[in-house]
């Protein structure tokens, strides 16, 4: 198809194949029988190396028109082939008096087919011939495939005769798929004919609804895979939704229903306007523009969007800063808005095929005639305007078209979508004061039902940010960060969604506290609401949380909530941070960490309110963040926090937990008294208080078992799959260094480390009871990687390896982490604790970073007491517990600058060992 590549510029620039051709037939003849192909090789490779340059300098010229470049990177390789193909039948392989059988024609299937292509994608191909493959056949296409391979291509190929690829159609969606895109290349055109024809016949003939059915199904399986989400900030700009897989579904309904050969075609046969269709071509190419530089960038077939790849693409692609805003975000930006266009073109294409496909007659259309709900029409499952002026008569009417979706539960029409988007405009101060249509935003906020699908549509369509226009900020907003999966605006649509479930007891066994918490709650509605603004101001170059409380105060009162409701919404948008980082960044066996957290919330309604909106905000961060270990933190703090404000800040509450856990000790241990009584004796007060029962349990025995055995050493691993880890217990005589020797070790074994509570006894021994997952956040579980924990903590303990040289021999952080740059920070507190000084890590997350920290606090002669470590991403967050060699607190000043200066060092370190690797290079 020559009109294939009309659009292609200066197409002999690329290659011309005539040239091509004579240099290769005349090289071919002048070599040597059994050197010819190996000669067509090199004739060829030039003319792919040349068009390959050409290619690159206009990917750098022009590097947005990636449909062009697609289609320019096809013609090149349809050349090559067709000259390959030639060649090799008449010169190679060639027949004098072919037979019937000794035919072949060259079909370019898939997205080859479709006349696009990357520059790492496969070339899929289709070797067609009459009958089962002849000697002649065979030959042809295995010469053609290893001079393909020769040239360094990927090669998909398939070799079926017309019948065999009927019968593989017939079996399997993927290949009906990719055959109905097949295009004829070169050969035996009456034989890809023959083939045409009989596909539309055998194949397509009376099976669209099936068709569209599957593909329908094929698309919404092919989303949950890729994250179901339209925003997510590493998308998969091919298979995610919103990306290029979505537009060619569409084509492909297209041309199985209706026989359309092109998108313009699709205007043609009436399922997109001329309007939708310049979108369908804007998008496409702006996704192909992006899919060439991931290719070119990451030199192989890289459809994620990473973010070490934004930066670049961002800068190649002529994206230029703005006042707050950076190149790599506007990038971004324009590509969540591409895919919401995919989104909506999508619901239009389907709706326009649905009327079609109907064929309602004007008496079915009057027997099924529309209801009416408050002026709009509802038929067949779908809400929709009933004019084009609708929403100008009254613009209140964009909420209210959302509201009804809502409690009547159904869909709006993609029609009217595309309506209440072009006249969001109309929402204006007039409409936003409006007391009623704060009340419908309010009760789709709050609704029992379906909020997160609701809320998700009014953003689709423009009307939430106009009507918020705070939120509108946030709006495809990119967090630039490993954490965060999402951008702004659909993490809190995602966190009102988690809400709603708990709330309706559907996810009771993941959250059984936070079910039972929402039954007690005074005001739901502020939870809905703080949980819609928990993060609205992000991205405005202060503290979120104190600009999101601003935002609370002025938005609530409008929304229609009380002066007392107003406060407490903003207190748990300025507080919503503190939970978490109080649960996963401090001890919380330190009864002063409860003390200070319980002044702070100062009551049971916002202590429960703020553990709902922390588990949801958590929750709502991406797949993988949530796990059980921060369940259990979370809820420890929860209840230790209502007994201080049930009962008051009384010290009488700690000594009776002290009681309470030796006396079921006792009871559990199966000891006589005494010698319980001499087991109690051994340690502090702060190893009672810090130690959950299950784990004092597991503590005595191994104690015992080991004095018992003179072990002087003794190493115990316990996986807790609900929580997702693995405990590690280490009992060992007490020495300087002993916990980043153990940390050194658990390092060297492929472990991380999230929790350590480091306990000496009275006559001089230590238990340190060390949380630890596997690199992926899950618990380290199967035996082969628990006896590869033990023997590496055992081998650095004994002294039998040099952890730093092993340690210093570890790769650097992964690429993606070198995307970003994270300040190292140490923040010392004095006054977070009674006993101890608190220390807090911020640095670049990387392998070994505890034994770094931790080997430093012992060459500056300070004893670690418990470390807690949190992870956000690319960010590590290490907390230390720490007394001097004494007991007593670090205090002198000259002493605390020394420390902070030196965990500093250790913080930065793998940058400055980057900066010298790559002087080192140059």
């Amino acid at each position: 198809m020559a009109s294939l590549f009309d659009s292609v510029p200066a197409r002999r620039e690329l290659i011309d194949r005539k040239i091509v051709a004579a240099e290769a037939e005349a090289t071919v003849m002048a070599a040597k029988p059994e050197a010819r192909r190996e000669a067509l090789v090199g004739v060829l490779k030039k003319a792919l190396v040349a068009g390959r340059a050409v290619l690159k300098e206009r990917i750098a010229e022009t590097p947005r028109r990636g449909l062009e470049l697609a289609q320019s990177n096809c013609f090149l390789l349809d050349q090559i082939l067709r000259i390959a193909f030639d060649v090799t039948i008449t010169r190679l392989w060639p027949t004098d008096n072919p037979t019937m059988a000794e035919r072949l024609a060259l079909v370019a299937v898939g997205g080859y087919g479709r006349g696009e292509l990357a520059p790492f994608s496969d070339i899929d191909l289709m070797f067609l011939s009459p009958l089962k493959a002849t000697a002649w056949v065979e030959q042809v296409v295995e010469s053609l495939l290893y001079t393909l391979w020769d040239l360094g291509l990927k090669v998909g190929h398939s070799t079926r005769t017309v019948d065999e690829a009927m019968r593989m159609a017939k079996a399997d969606l993927s290949v009906k798929t990719a055959l109905l895109e097949a295009r004829y290349l070169w050969g035996d055109a009456k034989l890809a004919d023959e083939f045409a024809l009989r596909f539309r016949r055998e194949i397509v003939a009376g099976q669209a609804r099936t068709f569209v059915a599957e593909k329908m199904a094929e698309r919404e399986e092919r989303h949950k895979r890729m994250g179901d989400s339209r925003y997510l900030v590493e998308p998969n700009i091919k298979e995610g939704k919103g990306g290029l897989r979505d537009l060619q579904t569409l084509f492909w309904i297209g041309k199985f229903v209706l026989d359309a050969r092109d998108p313009a075609e699709l205007v043609v046969k009436g399922l997109l306007s001329a309007a939708e269709h310049r979108q369908f071509v804007r998008a496409l190419n702006h996704l192909w523009a992006i899919r060439f530089q991931l290719h070119t960038l990451a030199g192989r077939a890289e459809e994620r969007l990473t973010f070490d790849l934004q930066r670049e693409i961002a800068a190649r692609l002529g994206y230029r800063g703005r006042p707050g805003v950076a190149p790599v975000e506007r990038f971004m930006r324009h590509y969540f808005m591409t895919a919401r266009t995919v989104g909506d073109l999508s619901g239009l294409f389907l709706a326009h095929l649905d009327e079609q496909t109907r064929g309602l007659s004007r008496l079915a259309r009057l027997i099924r005639r529309p209801k009416r709900l408050n002026g709009f029409l509802v038929a067949r499952g779908r809400i929709e305007a009933p004019s084009d002026d609708f929403f100008r008569e009254d613009p209140v009417r964009l909420l209210e078209l959302f509201q009804l979706a809502d409690l009547q539960q159904v869909e709006i029409h993609p029609q009217t979508m595309r309506q209440a988007n072009r006249d969001a405009v109309l929402i204006n101060d007039r409409v936003r004061r409006d007391p009623r249509a704060n009340a419908l935003f309010l009760e789709v906020l709050t609704s029992p039902r379906r909020p997160e699908t609701v809320l998700r549509w009014m953003n689709e369509a423009g009307v939430f940010g106009r009507f918020v226009p705070d939120f509108g900020r946030v709006v495809a907003k990119m967090q630039y960060d490993m954490y965060h999966h999402y951008t702004v605006d659909e993490h809190s649509i995602r966190a009102i969604g988690l809400l709603s479930r708990i709330e309706k007891g559907e996810l009771a066994d993941e959250h059984p506290l936070s079910t039972a918490i929402m039954k007690k709650i005074a005001s739901r509605r502020v939870l809905y609401v703080a949980v819609l603004l928990h993060d609205i101001a992000k991205g405005r170059g202060g503290d979120h949380s104190i600009l999101g409380a601003d935002v609370a105060e002025r938005l609530c009162p409008r929304l229609g909530l009380s002066p007392a409701e107003t406060e407490t919404v903003a207190w748990l948008v300025r507080w919503h941070l503190l939970m978490s980082a109080t649960a996963f960044k401090r001890d919380l066996a330190d009864y002063k960490t409860i003390l200070d957290f319980a002044d702070q919330v100062a009551s049971l309604e916002r202590l429960r309110l703020l553990l709902v909106l922390t588990v949801v905000d958590i929750r709502a961060v991406g797949p993988g963040v949530w796990n059980g270990w921060k369940a259990q933190l979370l809820t420890t703090l929860f209840e230790s926090a209502e007994e201080v404000l049930r009962l008051g800040h009384v010290e009488k509450g700690r000594e009776l937990r002290l009681a309470e856990r030796r006396s079921r000790l006792e009871a559990s241990a199966g000891l006589d008294p005494e010698s319980f009584a001499r087991h109690a004796r051994r340690f502090f007060d702060s190893y009672w208080l810090a130690e959950p029962q299950d784990v004092l349990e597991a503590n005595l025995r191994q104690m015992v078992e080991a004095d018992a055995a003179g072990r002087a050493l003794s190493i115990r691993l316990a996986p807790d799959p609900f929580r997702g880890t693995t405990l590690v217990t280490v009992y060992a005589l007490d020495h300087p260094g002993l916990f980043y020797r153990i940390a050194g070790g658990i390092s060297l074994a492929g472990a991380n480390i999230i929790d350590a509570r480091i306990h000496t006894t009275r006559d001089g021994m230590a238990i340190d009871n060390i949380t630890i997952q596997d690199p992926l956040g899950g618990p380290f579980d199967e035996p082969a990687q628990l006896a590869r924990v033990e023997r590496a903590i055992e081998d650095a303990l004994m002294g039998r390896v040099r952890l730093q040289d092993r340690l210093a021999q570890r790769p650097l952080p992964r690429r993606r982490q070198e995307a970003f740059r994270v300040e190292p920070q140490v923040f010392i507190d004095n006054q977070a604790s009674n006993r101890l000084t608190v220390v807090e890590v911020n640095a670049l997350d990387r392998p070994a970073l505890l034994f770094a920290l931790t080997y430093a606090l012992y060459g500056l002669r300070i004893a670690i007491h418990s470390a807690h470590v949190a992870t956000y991403g690319e960010r590590a967050v290490d907390t230390f517990y720490l007394t001097d060699l004494t007991g007593d607190k670090i205090t002198s000043a000259a002493r605390l600058k020394t420390l902070e200066r030196r965990l500093l060092e250790v913080a930065a370190a793998p940058a400055e060992r980057r900066a010298a690797d790559m002087a080192a290079a140059e």
